[in-house]
């Protein structure tokens, strides 16, 4: 194999996942949510000063919730592309997969209060 051509298959493989973030944070409301909850997130870890396993933590709870929306976005692209027309079970398989996302959600925010709010019960007292 050619170098240059793995290394620019490699690059381009990088850009089109970027592309594809960039187009589900452009056109989902939930994605931007999302986004906006990390960002308050890592603000707040640097304010509260995490320690590494909390961060770490805080990290794979942030990629889970962010991939799980990646994912929702995805299936949900197919199964409009596929049954653009009302379908029940178009319906469900949506309706799961945003169900996932909410599972995930969840998950990440009750992490978030055991993380969170003892230190920042102690800051405010």
């Amino acid at each position: 194999m050619n170098p240059k051509k793995e290394c620019k298959k490699i690059i381009n493989s990088f850009r089109y996942a970027f592309e594809g973030f960039l187009s589900s944070f452009r056109t989902e409301r939930n994605m931007k949510i999302h986004v906006i909850a990390m960002i308050v997130v890592i603000i707040l870890g640097f304010l509260l000063k995490l320690n590494k396993i909390e961060w770490c933590l805080c990290i794979i709870a942030i990629a889970l919730v962010i991939s799980a929306e990646l994912f929702n976005t995805a299936i949900e692209t197919v199964v409009d592309m596929i049954s653009p027309e009302q379908n029940p079970k178009a319906k469900l398989a949506k309706d799961i997969a945003a169900a996932a996302v909410l599972a995930m959600a969840i998950g990440a925010a009750i992490l978030g209060v055991i993380i969170f709010a003892p230190k920042i019960e102690i800051a405010l007292f």
